[in-house]
């Protein structure tokens, strides 16, 4: 194992099956960290076989979780790269990033990565609504905001690497993909009803912000105040993004995705019938 400058963390809760390949991808490192949330499984077996460092932690909410881990853990190294289990940088990414960390200035505190998310082999490249991530941070000028679907900001300058990681969202399977969504959209939800999900709303941001998380949030607390939201979405990734050109894994997604915004909408409006007092 050689080391490029780079410490690794890996979120993890149950991920025997996706850890060891993602483990292979980073062995670049010789700084990886599993941050695990109580699994039941062999993930920290797999994970201190394979010589990463692991560190238990309840899991209280995502963001919390994320800084603890930025925090918390004692990294060897100034930059940071951070993944899912699913996650694996691709050979080209690896080469970049030590060449990028190796020439950034102390103004650079991020880098901006492209994601490509893939189901049955297929990459869904225009299905994808978000594909950029900041996943390369220099540590102690980074932090995670909003419970879920979370949004790392950055104190300093972000950068764009060329180089892909791929993702693997559907690897265990879509029984699992939409268990762990119906999770997400309870939490979506919730936040939606007390107006938090929309309180960054604003056309100027979504349009002009020069921060490219910051435009995000205005993008997306505007969608949220959509009619017929999850139609809305189903129409723009089918037809504005072109998702129907990915095959029927574009459609698929796109459907996926469609139900889950719905999932959303109806458990907000079952929240607020409740506060209201009235019958869900």
């Amino acid at each position: 194992m050689t080391s490029n400058g780079i410490s690794v963390l890996i979120l993890t809760r149950n991920e025997e099956a996706d850890l060891p390949a993602c483990l292979d991808s980073v062995a670049f490192s010789d700084d990886i960290h599993v941050f695990d949330s109580e699994s039941t499984d062999r993930t920290a077996e797999i994970a201190r076989s394979r010589g990463a460092t692991v560190t238990t932690r309840h899991f209280d909410s995502y963001a919390r979780q994320r800084n603890a881990a930025l925090t918390g853990l004692a990294f060897q190294h100034a930059w940071l790269l951070i993944l899912d289990a699913d996650e694996r940088p691709t050979a080209s990414l690896v080469a970049e990033m030590a060449l990028a960390v190796a020439t950034a200035g102390p103004e650079t505190a991020g880098f901006r990565i492209r994601r490509r998310d893939f189901l049955w082999g297929t990459w869904l490249r225009r299905a994808q609504i978000t594909p950029f991530y900041i996943r390369l941070v220099r540590l102690g000028r980074a932090r995670y905001v909003r419970d879920v679907n979370e949004v790392l900001e950055i104190d300093g300058a972000v950068l764009s690497l060329e180089q892909p990681f791929d993702h693997f969202p559907f690897s265990k399977g879509i029984a699992h993909w939409i268990a762990k969504h119906n999770t997400y959209s309870t939490m979506e939800a919730g936040l939606l009803a007390t107006g938090a999900a929309t309180a960054n709303a604003s056309l100027r941001k979504a349009l002009f912000a020069k921060d490219f998380s910051e435009k995000r949030a205005a993008q997306k607390a505007l969608f949220f105040k959509l009619p017929a939201r999850p139609l809305c979405k189903w129409a723009y990734m089918i037809f504005v993004r072109g998702a129907v050109l990915d095959g029927a894994a574009g459609i698929t997604y796109s459907t996926l995705q469609t139900i889950y915004e719905y999932f959303i909408e109806l458990k907000r409006r079952e929240i607020v019938r409740r506060r209201e007092g009235r019958t869900p």
